[in-house]
């Protein structure tokens, strides 16, 4: 079947394709889904983890890097840190004849703890927290607060053992300054300093007396001694939920990204039970999309082209093979939109106003913040029709700065076509969003057509 792009007229209401009335089990199943993946998600360390999981289930083997690849069919993955690329080869498929490539990010704007965290005043103990990405840093105020990421320890004379933790028990919380000492808030607004105002508190005493390695050492059943370094985070532990009065919303902690992380792994696990597969699908996972993406296993980095190469040079190809093979690839960038809000419809492009629960977003820039083209606008497009997925196109409003994705990095590197596509949300950057409860289904369907 084939679904026309549903587009709200200016200065009207943006209206979904469907209501959440007309929500079949399927939609359902999958935004319960999503929310369980999230929850389970509290780190990007945690996200990659939950992904495998799901990945093994299915039959997927891990791959390690310093390992040969393996020629022939198959389902595999490989790990690095926060960071994760998975591939389906289907059987009589060559590597040659191209990928299909769905990427995103497992990062959020979060507060992450200082390699010396112990602090306080006034009679407090409080940690010391420095701000990752873009946060809406009043969006971490006044909530109950739990910590999670990895642990490096001492292992003998061996390389240190890296250790997941997550505390979801609330632990910390930012106090937010009262009105009677800040009257001026309703004039001036809300101004928060990093380095001032955030500073989680824990506990009553004296900010010296240590006491975050020990909780880390208990929490691992460890020595606090054995502890040589982490990578610590803030989370909020509210768990995620519909929300609505008919259930319209899911209301999550890092929908930006992880919705389009768990949208392109149901995507890759839908691929592999498809008979007619012409390609090899493939899945990638990035970390620290949200600082820049440079770094060892960030978008900028030859994580999925080093893996992608490898592929096809275990299959028996050459590097002439790899590059005629990027040529015949393209890569989907998926990661969050921008809903329309109804309170500031001022921000927004008048003539590309876009829905929560409307299907998936185009999203198109004419200074390439976003990497979609003519070209790949017309394959994604074409595989939501295929697929029977309501579609929306966005632009940012012309004189407003855009953001960008790992999209135009992935296209810049690899010189492979790239579209970038994403589900609308409220509150991006926020410690709480807001998404459809629809449009997880919409962009898994949409996903699994264009892996052909």
């Amino acid at each position: 079947g084939t679904c026309a792009e549903s587009p709200a007229a200016p200065g009207k209401r943006a209206r979904p394709v469907a209501t959440i009335r007309a929500m079949n089990e399927a939609h359902e199943r999958r935004a319960a889904a999503l929310i369980d993946f999230i929850d389970e998600s509290p780190s990007p360390f945690h996200a990659v983890e939950a992904t495998a999981a799901r990945l093994r289930a299915a039959g997927f083997r891990e791959v390690a890097e310093e390992d040969a690849f393996e020629a022939g069919s198959g389902r595999r993955y490989l790990v690095r840190g926060g960071s994760l690329v998975a591939w389906w080869i289907p059987d009589g498929v060559d590597p040659r004849a191209g990928f299909r490539v769905v990427g995103a990010h497992t990062d959020s704007p979060n507060l992450r703890i200082k390699p010396r965290p112990d602090t306080g005043r006034a009679g407090y103990r409080q940690l010391g927290v420095e701000v990752y990405g873009g946060a809406l840093l009043n969006s971490w105020l006044n909530r109950d607060l739990g910590l999670s990421g990895r642990v490096f320890l001492r292992a003998g004379s061996g390389d240190p053992e890296q250790r997941l933790f997550r505390i979801d028990r609330p632990v910390c919380t930012v106090p937010q300054l009262a009105i009677h000492l800040h009257r001026d808030i309703r004039t001036e607004g809300l101004r928060l300093n990093a380095q001032e105002h955030l500073a989680p508190v824990w506990a009553l005493g004296d900010g010296n007396e240590g006491g975050f390695r020990e909780l880390l050492a208990e929490e691992l059943a460890v020595e606090a001694d054995s502890i040589l370094s982490w990578d610590a985070m803030c989370h909020d532990t509210q768990p995620s939920s519909f929300v609505g009065a008919e259930r319209e919303f899911l209301a999550a902690p890092r929908l930006d990204n992880l919705c389009s992380s768990y949208c392109g792994l149901a995507a890759l696990l839908a691929s592999a039970e498809r008979a007619s597969a012409k390609h090899v699908a493939v899945l990638t996972l990035f970390d620290h999309e949200e600082v820049g993406s440079t770094s060892s296993r960030g978008a900028t980095s030859p994580l999925l082209g080093d893996v992608l190469e490898r592929i096809l040079l275990a299959a028996g190809g050459t590097r002439e093979d790899f590059h005629r093979a990027i040529a015949r690839s393209v890569c989907v960038s998926s990661d969050m939109a921008h809903a329309t809000h109804p309170n500031y419809v001022a921000k927004h492009e008048p003539d590309h106003w876009l829905a929560m629960n409307a299907g998936p977003v185009l999203k198109i820039n004419a200074n390439l913040r976003y990497a979609t083209e003519a070209e790949t606008e017309a394959l994604f497009q074409r595989a939501c029709e295929v697929a029977g997925v309501p579609f929306q196109k966005w632009v940012n409003r012309t004189d407003l700065a855009c953001g960008s994705t790992i999209g135009p990095l992935t296209a810049a590197n690899l010189g492979m076509r790239t579209v970038d596509v994403g589900n609308p949300q409220l509150s991006m950057h926020s410690a709480r969003e807001l998404c459809g409860s629809l449009d997880p289904e919409y962009m898994v369907r949409a996903l699994t057509e264009f892996h052909g």
